[in-house]
């Protein structure tokens, strides 16, 4: 049993991420263990959860990796914890483009079973917000709102106002928050700054959050809120490849896998590293931004996404590690490369020198790609056989060119088809990010080519 909430808006913007930050801070720093999630495919929330809580920011995406785990990687995030909250993704009943309530949040609550808290941006309705309510509340029977949390009220005759016309929706107010700056995340092209780039400032808004949320939630029916959730059934899931797939054996010594990390490489997803532990390797983190050699022993590569567009000047000065990562390509050595991993491989983003690995520039854009892709494997490569079928995420400002190699990496059906991405001996490298909890196996052959 894992008492939960999910914290929904009626569209993005109303202060999500606020109110879920700041319920988390506020519960943990009450002494309890709080598990937190994020509905969707991003990585910039859940970094400020993992401030927030302590613990692994989770996500719970129905497109990448099926329905059918969502609640099993809840529960494998919410082992021992008192409390479970999951911040939602864009309005409580968007999910995926053309394909109804697939990997919204309104589909994850009824997944989880869990209670939904409304967050509604009040600044500029009045008696409007229980028509609002109402249509939210009654749209989908299966989906429970169990209050309303009403954000960026104005003064005392606002809120007097706001609750005198929900007092006939039947859904109670559970809290009332007033305009705060301190609590604000400063955003730029992708969203949210990432809290590797903003340590202190980050800690602080976290704190002023959950300063916020205890001052105007009630905090006591939150929690009995959230106990009410009933039993799931599933099991949590695990991190396990199976043993026919494990690299190494006895007395064979685990090869090493190096993984980006750092302010420039912020996206990942925690089951990733656990998958490449559970299939026998040796995970080793390094920062691009500050180390000028790959760890000792390194047998395989991972970079992930991040924002090398904020740092091409750092990282193109870091000439040592870029010929290291180089070299290791050339050497045939396994490396995987999602998205920011892709433009620190090409021979150069907006004019500065990159690794080099790729015969392709890199350069920011002012066009938005973002969507789910359903992929197919071009070539046979480290992370799938050719014909293998995955189902990702594209999101960046940036554009390479060329968009593919001699042997691409994916084919994708969504919006337009197209090929994209670069096989090129043992380097794998595509915009696509991917989710291996939906598809363990490509941690499983990673591995095993590095071994």
């Amino acid at each position: 049993m894992v008492a939960r909430l999910v914290i929904a808006a009626p569209s993005s913007g109303a202060g999500k991420t606020t109110v879920a930050t700041g319920l988390m801070a506020a519960f943990a720093g009450r002494g309890l263990a709080v598990s937190p999630h994020k509905v969707g495919p991003d990585y910039i929330d859940p970094g400020y959860h993992a401030l927030a809580t302590g613990r692994p920011g989770r996500n719970l995406d129905a497109y990448m990796c099926g329905t059918g785990l969502v609640a099993p990687l809840f529960l494998h995030g919410a082992r021992g914890c008192d409390l479970a909250v999951v911040e939602g993704v864009m309005g409580l009943y968007d999910g995926a483009a053309d394909q109804g309530e697939l990997a919204s949040t309104a589909q994850v609550a009824k997944l989880l079973k869990a209670p939904v808290v409304l967050v509604v941006d009040a600044s500029s309705q009045s008696r409007s917000v229980a028509a609002l309510v109402h249509g939210f509340a009654s749209w989908d029977p299966e989906v429970r709102i169990g209050g309303v949390i009403l954000n960026k009220v104005a003064t005392d005759r606002h809120e007097h106002l706001l609750r005198e016309a929900l007092g006939e929706s039947g859904v109670p107010v559970l809290g009332v928050l007033r305009r705060a700056p301190a609590v604000a995340t400063p955003s730029r092209h992708l969203g949210l700054v990432p809290v590797a780039e903003r340590q202190a400032q980050a800690v602080e808004a976290v704190a002023a959050q959950a300063e916020q949320v205890l001052a105007g939630c009630d905090m006591e029916a939150l929690l009995a809120l959230a106990r009410s959730a009933p039993p799931l059934t599933a099991e949590p899931w695990v991190a396990e490849v199976g043993e026919r797939l494990r690299a190494g054996g006895s007395g064979v010594p685990a090869p090493v896998v190096a993984v980006a990390g750092g302010a420039a490489f912020t996206f990942s997803y925690a089951e990733h590293t656990e998958l490449l532990r559970a299939a026998g390797a040796e995970v080793v983190t390094f920062d691009p931004l500050r180390d000028e050699a790959l760890p000792e022993g390194t047998r395989g590569l991972v970079i992930g996404g991040g924002f090398p567009e904020m740092y091409g000047e750092q990282l193109s000065a870091n000439e040592p590690l870029r010929k290291a990562v180089a070299e290791l390509a050339a050497s045939g050595a396994p490396v995987a490369a999602e998205c920011a991993g892709l433009l620190y491989l090409a021979r150069s983003l907006d004019g500065r020198p990159m690794c080099g690995v790729l015969d392709a520039d890199a350069r920011m854009s002012e066009r938005l790609t973002l969507g789910y892709r359903d992929a197919v494997a071009v070539s046979d490569s480290v992370l799938a056989p050719a014909g293998a079928r995955l189902r990702g995420h594209e999101f960046h400002r940036t554009v390479i060119e060329p968009g593919a190699g001699p042997l691409a990496a994916w084919g994708l059906r969504q919006p337009e088809r197209r090929v994209e991405g670069f096989v090129q001996g043992g380097v794998h490298a595509s915009y696509v990010h991917t989710h291996w909890a939906g598809s363990p196996e490509v941690a499983a052959r990673f591995v095993g080519h590095c071994a």
